[in-house]
């Protein structure tokens, strides 16, 4: 999807971004525009050094009036106080608007990340998740008040410095400017192609991330497996091809500064010679020629560095336009247009003919029928892969079926208010989250209504009462990132704790006691059988011995529901698949 984005990207002006991103810049548009205002008399400033020669060369030099060597240096020193004064000013403000609107726009794409579907994060890694929501943010926002300031310095030093080129001389300013052109062509040509290089290295840095990302997570299967080279590898090889693709740029734009430079040298030269022709014709005076020269080499300079800045300047406009597809781009599940809220569940679940594929013409499941009243207890069982999880993720919403339909109380789920649909969830995963910070965080996540009475009893009825009162801060243990001080019971438990605290009508375990010991399986299993009383619940089994008191148990292959009954009805039923799977794990 991401490279959808930047592939969509097409060459815009730079109205078009600027115009784009004012509304993040209203709010902030006093200093912002007091930072560029000052641009102007920055930029004008520095015609004042080569206007200042004239008189000097020609009245103190040639007319030997000594009067005027003071106050002219003075002149002088007083503007160039004033134009970096003025520049600190318009630095501060520049750097305190630039990094507001850069909150602004990561608050707004952190939001729209956290509301994304699924299928987004299963087709991005992380590094590019970071990269093009963090990085780039920074890149564009860095660069927008920065580029703007800078390109309004150019532009008014370029023309005051432009008028006293004219004022001086018509005829060498005529030839100067017509170089001054020759020496900006090559930037139009070398534009396409760099922001071509600049979408491939997105994706090369992005990489760089993912790698730092995979060693701080994976660092225990790094260590355990030896994999110090073969990730070490892997490594090289990204900051290897990240190389290869910074050569190429500087291919591209490292000729720019040297043929600028030889172009402006070659209009130097020409104006040395066409100014001295015009001075022993007494066409010009010695002062204003070389406060010509003066105005020119200012004038100059900057296009002689421009191409070592082109490259910069061109990624901070690439980064705004990859930031606009982001902003524009609306994720693949949200609630419809005029969706209702969902005030619980009291009737039933049903799944009409769903059809669901992660891949177009890969099918996970096939025509799903089926019905679950408010207060079964309904199991899921069948072979790793078939399609059990996939069927259960459809009901939040975390993916929307391809076909068919899935309704609660009669309403198609796409018709009801998103926010309100998971509401009245609750899911124990296999493999739960856990945030940095407390215990207490972890449960409460950021309800602030919960009496020390509730929260005793949401402990008690997840089996954690025991657990948190041996601990020296209580609720308040801190727990790590992603809960790694926590064994695996007490993470579920911690999460079970959650979904007592959420009491939602519909419960959802997904595999919840799979990946624990027989010992931590029978804590869990009891904080289970509390959660799920008075609740319609769905459970994901692995192991089948958990789910003989279901009133209800689906047989799941190849995403197909091949069986349906009681564990009873099942085990006595001639060739069934849920007796072969059942016996098979006794043994």
């Amino acid at each position: 999807m991401l490279k959808k984005f930047y592939n969509k990207i097409a060459a815009s002006a730079l109205w078009r971004n600027y115009s784009r991103i004012i509304p993040y810049i209203r709010p902030y548009k006093g200093r912002a525009f007091l930072a560029v205002a000052l641009s102007i008399p920055i930029g004008s400033m520095d015609a004042v050094i080569a206007w200042a020669l004239k008189p000097y060369m020609d009245v103190v030099m040639v007319e030997k009036n000594t009067s005027a060597a003071f106050y002219i240096p003075l002149l002088i020193v007083l503007f160039s106080l004033a134009q970096s004064l003025l520049n600190y000013f318009a630095a501060y403000l520049n750097t305190w608007a630039g990094q507001k609107i850069s909150i602004d726009i990561k608050l707004k794409l952190f939001n729209k990340l956290m509301h994304y579907s699924a299928s987004f994060f299963d087709q991005h890694h992380s590094g590019q998740i970071i990269y093009c929501f963090n990085n780039d943010v920074d890149s564009a926002c860095s660069g927008l008040l920065s580029n703007l300031k800078l390109f309004t310095t150019r532009l008014f030093s370029s023309l005051a410095l432009i008028g006293v080129l004219f004022y001086t001389s018509w005829q060498l300013a005529l030839f100067a400017v017509w170089v001054l052109l020759m020496a900006l062509y090559p930037l139009t040509k070398v534009r396409r192609r760099l922001k071509e290089l600049m979408g491939k290295s997105v994706f090369s840095n992005a990489e760089v991330l993912t790698h730092y990302n995979e060693t701080f997570n994976g660092s225990r299967v790094i260590s355990s497996y030896n994999l110090y080279q073969y990730q070490g590898t892997r490594f090289q090889n990204t900051m290897r091809h990240l190389f290869h693709l910074g050569m190429k740029m500087v291919q591209h734009t490292g000729m720019l500064s040297p043929m600028m430079h030889f172009i402006v040298s070659l209009g130097i030269a020409g104006v040395i010679w066409l100014g001295s022709f015009m001075i022993v014709h007494q066409q010009i005076s010695p002062g204003a020629f070389v406060s010509f020269i003066t105005a020119l080499i200012m004038l100059y300079n900057p296009v002689k560095s421009i191409g070592n800045n082109y490259t910069a300047i061109q990624q901070s406009f690439v980064s705004m336009e990859r930031v606009f597809a982001l902003l524009d781009d609306v994720p693949a599940v949200t609630s419809q247009p005029g969706a209702q809220p969902l005030k619980g569940i009291k009737k039933s679940i049903e799944y009409q003919n769903v059809c669901f594929a992660y891949t177009p013409g890969k099918e996970v499941l096939k025509n799903i029928n089926l019905k679950v009243n408010v207060g079964e207890k309904i199991a899921f069982v069948g072979s790793s892969g078939g399609g059990k999880t996939t069927l259960v993720n459809l009901l939040p919403r975390f993916y929307d079926v391809c076909s068919g339909a899935i309704l609660i109380d009669g309403i198609d789920i796409r018709n009801l208010e998103l926010n309100s649909l998971r509401e009245n969830m609750a899911m124990v995963f296999q493999d739960n989250f856990l945030f940095s910070g407390s215990i207490r965080e972890n449960i409460l996540l950021g309800k602030t209504d919960v009496s020390p009475k509730k929260l005793d009893e949401v402990l008690k009825n997840s089996c954690l009462t025991e657990f948190v009162s041996g601990l020296h801060n209580g609720l308040d243990t801190q727990i790590g990132e992603r809960g790694v001080l926590l064994s695996g019971g007490q993470k579920q438990r911690v999460a079970i704790a959650r979904a007592f605290l959420k009491d939602a009508p519909l419960v959802i375990l997904d595999e919840a006691t799979s990946a624990l010991d027989n010992r931590s399986e029978e804590v869990v299993a009891q904080a289970i059988d509390n959660l799920m009383k008075q609740r319609t619940v769905f459970i994901i089994a692995h192991r089948l011995s958990t789910v003989r008191n279901a009133d209800k148990i689906i047989v799941v292959d190849n995403g197909e529901i091949v069986e349906t009954g009681t564990h009873l009805q099942l085990i006595e039923r001639p060739g069934s698949v849920y007796a072969s799977l059942y016996h098979t794990q006794l043994k």
